[in-house]
């Protein structure tokens, strides 16, 4: 029945949004398949499953090529707990977003599972934002927490801008942090 109501739902949502999709069109970024072409077939497979799944398959491929892994201090399963956090953050965190001066105030909520992972992405993460001109305030609050991210520059208006535009989650997504802190979770060096 899901099945049934995704496949008429897919048309509709795509009529909406101004696009038809087509036999033969490519969802590839570059030049678009022609009417009729027919699809290169891959030489070899090259994911390993869904996100979680990926992110996890690919720091068990650093480790297993690592001779120096302590194999008794990793932990798979504190990242898998890590990559729920991240799923339930992005996914079924409610944000409200405030314009203050120098930036803005995220009010970020959920309940139960949810509530606990926003604290814990949103304080861990601000505590990696150092430098990279942001500042960087977590408060508490009954729901979630209240993040709010300012310019270190407050007079630069692009800056700013920036901040407001990328919104609490684009502002997760900042640093090149993600990958190494995955990496020291799995290896037992990180807290989740």
């Amino acid at each position: 029945m899901m099945r049934l109501l995704l496949a008429l739902a897919l048309p509709i949502s795509l009529a909406a949004q101004g696009m038809t999709h087509a036999p033969g069109m490519s969802h590839e970024h570059g030049t678009p398949a022609k009417p009729g072409a027919a699809a290169a077939a891959p030489t070899a497979a090259t994911q390993t499953g869904q996100a979680t799944f990926a992110a996890i398959a690919e720091i068990v491929r650093i480790l297993e090529a690592d001779p120096k892994t302590d194999w008794s201090k990793v932990d798979i399963e504190a990242l898998r707990q890590h990559l729920i956090d991240m799923d339930d953050l992005t996914m079924r965190a409610s944000v409200k977003t405030q314009e203050v001066a120098g930036g803005a105030a995220f009010t970020v909520s959920g309940t139960g599972l949810v509530r606990d992972a926003i604290r814990r992405m949103a304080k861990e993460h601000g505590s990696m934002m150092r430098g990279g001109g942001l500042t960087w305030v977590t408060e508490e609050i009954t729901e979630g927490v209240k993040v709010t991210v300012t310019s270190t520059t407050p007079s630069d208006a692009k800056s700013v801008a920036r901040i407001r535009g990328l919104g609490f989650i684009g502002l997760m997504t900042v640093g090149e942090h993600h990958t190494m802190h995955h990496l020291g979770v799995a290896r037992g060096t990180m807290k989740h």
